[in-house]
């Protein structure tokens, strides 16, 4: 094809696309503009009420990374938005019943993607804890029950951390940035570089980008048209109607038991995934609450 013709095609192409955008409503515009990209940067954010110091030019550099990388993972982050809707409204008031600020939702976001996620170094759950960590926190931790994997009972030994990491490092902020750099690893930083600061350290990269990942996350979640994202009410996943059913002694066979319910195995592990076993072991006779759908499944 001779090059007259393929800038003459070029022209034509340009000519309809202005013609399409003319065409647009306002608000089909501002989608289309901001479709595939971050356009828009916050001129104030805050966690747990702790301003951000936009005004720092590697802080703002290290936000609007952040912004661009979680808003271009369209679906991933279309997939967080709607487990959010499950998921949040069960986190929500033990955050608030421990007095634990309600921007911390954000850092089980960024640990999990709200999923019972398993990481390479045996982290688990939506809180990631490790095995060691929970059991001190509490949970029980077994090839039978494992209590990383109950997510109200995760949250609540989240909530235990990070009060304990807010009492030790002076801030939320710091307190966040310690669920991946360890208390003592964010105080001895804090010491050696004699800086009060999470924004003013020089850490390993991935506690360096961790808060910004957690505000990047709250900023596009509570404000989604603005990066992009279009997901309707309908669109977002549910919790069922459940009911409980206390236990104090062994299950032999969990789809049994399952069917004793009116529901089948699967829909048991789905709305119980602390239960890891095909059956319950319980010599000591421990009281376990197990949820089962009453509609919905």
């Amino acid at each position: 094809m001779k090059k007259v013709q393929v800038f003459g095609i070029m022209i034509l192409l340009v000519f309809a696309s202005g013609i399409f955008m003319f065409a647009l409503s306002g608000d089909e515009k501002k989608k289309l503009l901001h479709e595939g990209t971050s356009q828009y940067f916050p001129t104030v954010v805050d966690f747990a009420g702790e301003k951000t110091p936009l005004q720092i030019s590697d802080v703002r550099e290290r936000l609007d990374r952040e912004l661009i990388v979680n808003a271009n993972l369209h679906s991933a982050t279309i997939l967080i938005m709607k487990r959010a809707n499950r998921a949040f409204p069960i986190m929500e008031p033990i955050l608030k019943q421990y007095g634990v600020p309600d921007d911390f939702k954000y850092l089980a976001v960024i640990e999990s993607a709200l999923t019972n996620a398993v990481s390479a170094a045996g982290a688990k759950g939506v809180w990631q804890f490790m095995p060691e960590t929970a059991k001190e926190k509490g949970m029980e931790v077994n090839d039978v029950v494992d209590e990383r994997y109950h997510l109200q009972k995760s949250t609540e030994a989240a909530c235990k951390y990070l009060l304990k990491a807010k009492e030790k490092l002076g801030s939320w902020t710091l307190a966040a940035a310690s669920y991946n750099g360890g208390m003592g690893g964010l105080s001895r930083k804090l010491d050696e570089q004699k800086v009060a600061s999470y924004y003013d350290l020089m850490l390993t990269d991935e506690t360096y980008r961790y808060v910004f990942r957690i505000l990047a996350l709250k900023e596009i979640m509570k404000n989604p048209t603005l990066y992009g994202f279009d997901v309707s009410k309908s669109e977002l996943y549910e919790n069922l109607p459940i009911k409980t059913i206390q236990v104090d002694s062994s299950i032999t066979d969990l789809a049994s038991f399952a069917k004793t319910q009116g529901i089948n195995y699967k829909i048991l592990k789905i709305h119980n995934p602390w239960l890891r076993d095909k059956k319950l072991d319980n010599p000591s006779k421990k009281k376990y609450q197990i949820e089962i759908p009453t509609s919905g499944y």
